[in-house]
């Protein structure tokens, strides 16, 4: 029989060690309320300061360029009036060229001059002072030529025979629903007005037409092609299937043109920063004072996350709840000084070995 005294001790060992695991319990659960993911209001409230920041940052970099070329050219006026009518004096003003011809040859110059860019450092891997901005670094370092030159053929194929073709449909609808005279141009404040809109019908189209790319049979037979780049370089954003290159790559910036029935000009600026944003999603690198690719970089990386721009509608749907729990999410903001992210937000060593375990 046990001894009185023993009974005391074990009855002492069994509550010491459910106040340990109490204590374990609720640290655990205070852990994880400090850590739990913004709302959707919150990412609401973010959504909204970006554009906001963004469309002021483009205001007073508009007016500031505006005042240092008239003082440089001497133009009277409204100066980007007087250049679109010397452009128009000079090309003539037929709709379906420009819409058609203007359109394809200014998106194909922003892409290969950008883009082209990003090859020489892909290929050359100089200067050695970007390769610390790598998002997966030890990728494409260099870049194999082979699957570059594939790339390149498949990018013309998709600006040239199907890019055109799409134009020349784009215009028509554009020719049924009406927009406005070339010769006269938007106010500025209407530009920053559409463009806001712009990129939330843009933030939907691309959602939705991505994520049914993601669908099984889908998937298989249009947008493996593209996912081919587990850690994408920047021409590979549009190296796709053309069925993709049609309804995920150009549809959706042209939602919001249509519907808006934007001015030319209007139309031409959105499609550049549209390009200029899907080559830097699709880049690898993190650079300063660019806006961060790691979310659309994640989505390469695992397949399943991250379809959207903005980030909106994957809060919405969940489909960022992996992105959101790794460290590639806390690295998911513009960097303001010349430190790399990596170093700013250094993998967790110790928490990624019990999570491999």
């Amino acid at each position: 029989m046990l001894s009185i005294r023993n009974i005391l001790a074990r009855a002492r060992n069994v509550a010491a060690n459910s106040v340990r695991k109490m204590s374990s319990c609720a640290a655990e659960a205070k852990t994880k309320v400090v850590h739990q993911p913004p709302s959707l209001l919150a990412s609401l409230g973010s959504l909204l300061a970006v554009i906001s920041t963004a469309l002021i940052f483009f205001a007073a970099f508009r007016n500031t360029l505006t005042w240092h070329l008239q003082r440089f050219w001497g133009a009277s006026g409204d100066f980007w009036q007087s250049q679109w009518d010397r452009l128009l004096d000079t090309f003539g003003e037929d709709p379906l060229a420009f819409w058609v011809f203007g359109t394809t040859i200014l998106t194909m110059a922003v892409y290969w001059l950008v883009g082209g860019i990003y090859i020489l450092l892909d290929v050359t891997n100089r200067p050695m002072c970007l390769r610390k901005y790598k998002i997966q670094p030890g990728t494409n370092e260099p870049v194999d030529k082979p699957r570059l030159f594939r790339v390149l053929s498949q990018v013309l194929f998709n600006q040239l025979a199907v890019g055109i073709p799409t134009a020349y449909l784009s215009f028509s609808l554009m020719e049924w629903r009406g927009y406005p005279p070339l010769r006269e141009l938007p106010t500025f404040h209407w530009v920053l007005a559409e463009m806001a809109f712009l990129i939330l019908i843009e933030e939907f189209g691309f959602y939705y037409s991505h994520r049914l790319l993601h669908s099984k049979n889908l998937y298989k037979i249009i947008h493996k092609k593209h996912h081919e780049w587990t850690a994408p370089i920047a021409v590979t954003a549009i190296y796709c299937h053309p069925i993709e290159h049609i309804f995920s790559n150009l549809v959706p910036p042209f939602l919001g043109v249509f519907i808006l029935g934007s001015h030319l000009a209007t139309s031409w600026l959105w499609f550049c920063l549209a390009i200029l944003s899907t080559l830097n999603a699709h880049s690898g690198y993190h650079l300063p004072f660019f806006p961060s690719p790691e979310a659309h970089d994640f989505h390469h990386l695992k397949f399943n996350q991250c379809f959207g721009v903005l980030g909106i509608l994957d809060r919405l749907h969940g489909t960022d709840t992996v992105f959101r729990s790794t460290q590639a999410y806390n690295r998911h903001l513009m960097m303001l000084s010349l430190l790399p992210v990596r170093e700013a937000f250094p993998e967790n060593t110790k928490c990624s070995s019990k999570k491999n375990n």
